[in-house]
């Protein structure tokens, strides 16, 4: 299988990861009124279609690294041996990301890509960072921990602009925010029965996945570990199985107790149009091909010292490019006045520094 074993490498992995890990939302956002618990059906078997491919072609490479200096299983060989702890491990890692993804998708629909990506991928990248600097210290410590403070500052930010935003603009009737998409096909529920999201509820929910959010990736550590552990395309593969499997059960509850809307049925997943379907699988293979370069950068050589920490970080990166799609494509804060648009731009003056601060902690 196929691993960087130059920093150069893996840096470019990282940012691949944090490109796509920002920008696979937008389909979310590109489907319209199709709901995020729907929607979430199509993204999981995405999942599994990228992580499979991935797993056939760059992961079954015999003894081949990114610059062929060494010699590296194949994944068909990798699962063979593998311990089926690690197995079991990396299937929880996908569990557990699954229930934190499908919060975030729901703080999106609720508050938007712009607060939702900040607030929960921020936290997230936090709890990750510092969970596996514990399991494999990489880098240097000053920078790494500089880089997530000033990224905790940026969450504050976030949180102070949406809650100012909120304050300053005229309720909406509708029931929905989401905006609309030609061709895109919306489920209509009598109003007496569906919930409408207060400002908070977004801020909430994007909490709650990213506390969850920064648990699943030391999860994929320890599947690494020792002579019986998986590869990064092996891991990825049974993290996808995690995803698939538990995506009925958690969305079943969301489903029936919706934060926004009225109540679903599964006939509902009927009723979307051939695009809303595309635009879920494309959503979760995007998310797929981001995290196969996460895993895959954060397994190089000890001798390149990038290790989980600063892959990790580097890849939740991807808050910055969200939040600019939120903000220029998605117009999430249009008519913002100055102190929301001030707060706005330190949350990215800070997230740069802060990224800018881990991109050099292995270096360092």
């Amino acid at each position: 299988m196929m691993i960087p074993s130059t920093y150069t490498v893996a840096l470019l992995l990282a940012v691949l990861s944090m490109v796509c890990w920002g920008s696979w939302a937008n389909t979310l956002k590109a489907a319209g009124k199709w709901r995020f618990e729907l929607y979430y059906f199509d993204y999981s078997i995405g999942v599994l279609i990228a992580a499979t491919v991935a797993a056939f072609t760059f992961g079954s490479i015999d003894g081949v690294t990114v610059d062929s200096s060494g010699p590296a299983f194949s994944f068909v060989d990798n699962l063979t041996v593998a311990s089926k702890l690690m197995m079991l491990y990396a299937i929880a890692a996908g569990v557990i990301f699954n229930l934190a993804n499908l919060l975030l998708v729901a703080a999106i629909s609720v508050a938007g890509l712009s607060v939702a990506f900040p607030v929960g991928i921020g936290l997230a990248l936090i709890v990750g960072t510092v969970l596996n600097h514990i399991l494999r210290p990489t880098g240097n410590p000053v920078y790494l921990f500089s880089g997530m403070a000033l990224i905790l500052l940026a969450i504050v930010a976030t949180a102070m602009a949406h809650a100012a935003y909120n304050a300053n603009r005229n309720p909406v009737a509708a029931v929905e925010e989401l905006k609309t998409v030609p061709g895109a096909r919306a489920i209509h529920r009598p109003t007496a029965k569906a919930r409408k999201a207060g400002p908070l509820k977004g801020i909430m929910l994007s909490l709650f996945a990213g506390i969850l959010m920064g648990l699943f990736y030391p999860l994929v550590e320890l599947s690494k570990k020792g002579d019986l552990g998986l590869g990064p395309y092996t891991a990825a593969f049974m993290f996808a199985l995690g995803v698939l499997f538990s995506t009925p059960v958690f969305n079943i509850f969301f489903m029936n107790m919706p934060v926004e809307g009225a109540p679903l049925s599964i006939r509902d997943y009927f009723q979307g149009t051939g695009r809303q379907h595309l635009l879920g699988l494309l959503g979760g293979i995007i998310w797929t091909i981001g995290c196969i370069a996460n895993f895959v950068a954060s397994s190089t050589p000890k001798s390149v010292n990038v290790g989980p920490a600063t892959s990790y970080a580097m890849g939740q990166g991807a808050t910055l490019v969200s939040t600019l799609w939120g903000l220029l494509i998605w117009k999430e804060f249009a008519g913002a006045q100055g102190g929301v648009k001030a707060r706005l731009l330190l949350m990215l003056v800070l997230f740069v520094a802060g990224l800018g601060l881990l991109s050099l902690a292995p270096l360092r």
